[in-house]
């Protein structure tokens, strides 16, 4: 039986594009400022940080939503992809990733640990990820009944409701309010 969780599986496709991320910098969501904040380049993660960050997406996605999908797609350590996270005693607890894509920067793989859930983490998480896109489209594949939480960011629907491994998404895309001087 799937639940229905504060997270995102997402169809991470599209072209790959190289707009390289920049490591380390962390922005001024609250989550950004914990002690265990993380922002790391695909191939600067530690063998152990990527073993960290796929264990809770397995998980939470293919074994408590038990959706079976090719969890390693070969995006995780491209140096176009940015993962955030942050990890308490007992590892990480949310986390996404930020990919290059040929309509601005695709967010993708958002979760939060069960026991970590119903607190603001994932809306803290996608907050810091729009600080690390900057002034860039962003682009992710929502599941449907999480509709309204990105919409709460400035997404919109932007084609039809797709299956992804048995599990409702829609197409969303947010571009950022121009700022005037």
């Amino acid at each position: 039986m799937r639940r229905g969780v504060m997270a995102s599986l997402v169809g991470d496709t599209g072209e790959v594009i190289d707009p390289a991320p920049t490591s380390g910098a962390l922005s001024a969501s609250p989550l950004s400022a914990t002690p265990g904040a993380r922002v790391v380049a695909g191939p600067d993660l530690t063998a152990r940080q990527l073993h960290d960050l796929l264990r809770l997406r397995i998980d939470v996605f293919i074994v408590e939503q038990e959706c079976t999908y090719h969890e390693l797609d070969g995006r995780d350590l491209l140096a176009s992809t940015e993962h955030l996270w942050a990890e308490d005693a007992d590892g990480v607890f949310v986390a996404l990733r930020i990919l290059a894509d040929p309509d601005g920067r695709r967010i993708g793989r958002v979760v939060t640990r069960n026991d970590r859930r119903g607190v603001g983490l994932a809306r803290q998480l996608l907050e810091w990820a729009h600080d690390q896109t900057g002034s860039a489209s962003t682009v992710l594949d929502a599941q449907s009944h999480l509709r309204g939480f990105y919409e709460r960011f400035g997404y919109e629907v932007v084609g039809p409701e797709f299956d992804d491994e048995g599990i409702p998404h829609l197409p969303m895309r947010r571009t950022p309010p121009t700022r005037t001087q």
